[in-house]
């Protein structure tokens, strides 16, 4: 969901503040007002979820030292300055210092909600990309991403703890939507290098000249060649299998100047590969040998079980809180088709199909086999699933039954025995069986 901005509003003239105040309430922004910067300063810091509309001409703390003050604490903070007539000069120096925009006196209203509503859109990219990059730095965080019990994601799990803390580089492959670059942050994020920087490029997306600029430089020009940037941190190389034997041979005489311990440590990410080639047929074997010393296999989806099940709930229930409205209940029919789904497309499709069952069940129509059905039809010819006992998808229901109820009644057990009609013993073998706590909904 999106966050709501605040909009403060900083005037020593009780009037002024109270028409801004009401003008952009009615507009549909949370007002905070304030008679002084003094004042302001004790809410105002950094990371503020809004953005600051300030007079210039104020008693005791001005304008302009309120706006020096707002951007040591926070230079990505908008802050719209109000000026009287002949204090153009002076807001045109705000402008310099780090003011968003200002407005002369007397102002358009409509001016005033178009500047705010441009001003608290661009707040919160801002902290919504701060708030992706200290995820991507907290290696608790990216592990927790990595949701599932199944044996495959144990292991990836524990395969990423280990390789975390090595220092040799790392190749990872895997099907299409795995989560390769999931596992690449949270690499880096668990190892020695986790408060360096994590670059990271395409070299799908450029080419062949555009690429080896922006990885090795020109020479012509200021910009920081990447392998630089990237010095003493991780270099992240998506789709390497779509680097030219050129630029192998750049990268490889890279690496062996840097000696081992490398100085920078490559993640080098496979995305695609011919069916009838190996990557050892695409890189030069010498290269290959470098960068796959240390490998992660990202597991397809369609073996991890009832992670499907899992990872399902987990995502339509994010889905529907965004959308407003309920997650669509599972019945066992549907449950048995998730597990039974070829997913191709891996948890990537995964995604786009519970949202899109998400939104069919805000109309009340559609079910989750058609949703299956189509995307399949639409992927043509995909693998197929192996047959499973009907004992591990009736498991497989069962666990997730008891863990979207224990999440639907907040870990009230007699609750949940209600529903289930279950006695409490039985609720508590079952719940020892699929690993599931109480501790985890409460």
């Amino acid at each position: 969901m999106a966050r709501a901005m605040k909009v403060a509003i900083v005037d020593d003239e009780a009037d002024m503040r109270q028409s801004i105040s009401q003008w952009l309430a009615l507009s549909g922004f949370e007002t905070e007002t304030y008679a002084c910067a003094e004042d302001a300063l004790k809410v105002i810091g950094a990371d503020y979820p809004g953005v600051v509309v300030s007079d210039i001409r104020m008693p005791g703390i001005d304008g302009m030292a309120f706006l020096k003050r707002l951007m040591s604490l926070d230079g990505g903070l908008p802050v719209i300055m109000i000026t009287g007539h002949g204090d153009v000069p002076m807001a045109v120096e705000a402008m310099r210092l780090g003011a968003y925009d200002f407005l002369e006196k007397p102002f358009n209203p409509d001016r005033m909600t178009e500047l705010t509503k441009k001003a608290t859109h661009n707040r919160r990219m801002t902290l919504d990309s701060r708030a992706l990059r200290r995820e991507l730095s907290d290696g608790t965080t990216l592990m927790k991403k990595l949701i599932g019990t199944s044996a495959e994601m144990e292991r990836l799990r524990e395969d990423i703890l280990d390789l975390g803390q090595a220092d040799g580089h790392v190749l990872i492959d895997g099907e299409t939507g795995t989560g390769k670059t999931l596992v690449a942050h949270a690499l880096h994020a668990v190892g020695p290098r986790a408060t360096k920087k994590f670059v990271t490029i395409s070299c799908a997306a450029w080419s062949e000249d555009q690429l080896a600029a922006k990885l090795f430089g020109t020479g012509d020009d200021d910009a920081i060649p990447l392998v630089e940037e990237a010095r003493g941190g991780t270099l992240c190389l998506e789709d390497i299998e779509s680097l030219s034997h050129s630029l192998q041979s750049r990268l490889l005489t890279m690496i062996n100047e840097q000696g081992t311990p490398p100085e920078t440590r490559i993640i080098a990410i496979v995305n695609e590969h011919a069916p009838d080639k190996t990557l050892e047929d695409i890189l030069r074997p010498d290269l290959f040998y470098r960068l796959g010393a240390l490998t992660i296999i990202c597991p397809p989806l369609r073996a991890r079980g009832e992670d499907i099940l899992t990872l399902f709930t987990r995502l339509s229930e994010q889905f529907a809180e965004e959308y407003g409205c309920d997650a669509p209940q599972v019945a066992a029919q549907e449950a048995a088709q998730l597990l039974q789904a070829p997913w191709p497309g891996n948890v990537r499709q995964l995604v786009n199909i519970a949202e899109r069952a998400v939104l069919q069940n805000r109309r009340g129509s559609g079910s989750i086999a058609s949703l299956l059905m189509a995307d399949n039809e639409a992927a043509g010819p995909t693998l197929t699933t192996e047959g499973k006992p009907l004992k591990d998808y009736v498991e497989a229901f069962e666990r997730m039954l008891i863990d979207n109820t224990m999440r639907r009644h907040k870990g009230s057990i007699v609750a949940v025995m209600e529903e289930l009609c279950l006695p409490r013993r039985t609720l508590n073998e079952k719940m020892a069986k699929y690993s599931l706590s109480r501790s985890d909904y409460t």
